[in-house]
């Protein structure tokens, strides 16, 4: 008899987008998104606290959920199984004083997106994505979570199927 009885839920794949006042955007995979107020004024994202892209939604106070689509499943790799914080990424090579440290990986490099007008990024090829403003967080286990006020929903492909995390499973992207 199974043991754990939150294995049996399954939940919609997203990506939250975020830019800080200083222009340093990330993107990352979140499953834990739920609605949170009649009429979808309200949303609690969870974030795992060791994630750039935490630090940049701390510091910024806004970010972008993207509701992502079955036909997006490259950007479980490119924005959920690497990071973007600064000095992650490949190493610098032939350049003097650059022996050891690693380049900033650019997950938004080669990848559909566009900012709405507070210049936070959203991705073009999503079925959608809601505005969020910070409202308040909650510290959670290993997540912290961000109770976001949605300024505005945005739907850009209303014909797409949305991903979740039993799709992601079947295709092995990941484990679980």
């Amino acid at each position: 008899m199974p043991k754990r009885l939150l294995k049996f839920k399954n939940y919609d794949v997203h990506s939250i987008t975020t830019i800080t006042s200083d222009g340093q955007k990330n993107a990352n995979i979140a499953t834990w998104v739920m609605q949170t107020a009649m009429g979808g004024t309200h949303l609690v994202v969870a974030l795992y606290k060791t994630d750039y892209t935490i630090e940049l939604v701390r510091e910024s106070g806004m970010l972008n959920v993207n509701l992502l689509a079955t036909d997006q499943t490259s950007l479980i790799r490119k924005l959920g199984q690497q990071s973007g914080r600064p000095g992650s990424g490949r190493p610098i090579q032939g350049r003097p004083g650059s022996e050891g440290k690693k380049r900033q990986t650019d997950k938004f490099r080669k990848l559909p997106y566009a900012v709405d007008v507070r210049g936070c990024p959203y991705l073009t090829e999503a079925i959608g994505y809601a505005q969020c403003q910070v409202l308040h967080t909650t510290d959670s286990g290993d997540h912290e979570l961000f109770v976001c006020a949605v300024l505005k929903q945005v739907v850009l492909n209303p014909d797409k199927t949305v991903m979740t995390n039993d799709f992601i499973k079947e295709k092995k992207l990941v484990r679980g």
